[in-house]
């Protein structure tokens, strides 16, 4: 058995990569991550913990563009480390004129704390922030059990 230890990178296609670079410069950089590679049709940032990269689409990708509720993607979500984090990330989609799918909102079927904003890229690709107090329990019991040398599950 292998242990993932994490999500390394995310890529994704967009119809134009100016545009999607822009986008992704400003929303990123809020969230405090760095443009580190820029090379081709390629674009990534980076906040050291997780790297979200963007690519041009061909030609043929371009006339298929995401439809909401097909095969594929479906959303991505960015982990914010508190409720007020995600309020000061929908105020910052506000004034870019990003289109929110759904403001800042409790989600308590999805566990204890779920706050999240959900919102469009310029490819209506879904993105999410989120904060989860639950998750955040969960890692304090793994961390304390870990020290105390008892290893395992949260």
């Amino acid at each position: 058995m292998v242990r993932v230890v994490g999500i390394d990178h995310l890529a994704i296609r967009v119809t134009d990569l100016a545009r999607s670079r822009r986008f992704y410069d400003s929303l990123l950089g809020f969230m405090g991550f760095v443009r580190e590679w820029e090379f081709g049709g390629v674009v990534g940032w980076n906040n050291w913990e997780t790297m979200f990269w963007i690519t041009q689409a061909d030609a043929e990708g371009i006339k298929h563009p995401h439809v909401t509720g097909g095969i594929g993607y479906h959303h991505y979500a960015f982990e914010l480390g508190a409720r007020e984090e995600v309020d000061a990330l929908y105020d910052f989609l506000l004034a870019h004129d990003v289109e929110i799918v759904d403001p800042p909102a409790a989600y308590p079927s999805y566990g204890e704390g779920y706050y999240a904003v959900f919102f469009l890229d310029p490819d209506g690709l879904k993105l999410e922030a989120m904060h989860f107090v639950e998750k955040e329990k969960r890692r304090a019991r793994l961390k304390a059990a870990r020290e105390n040398g008892a290893g395992g599950g949260a």
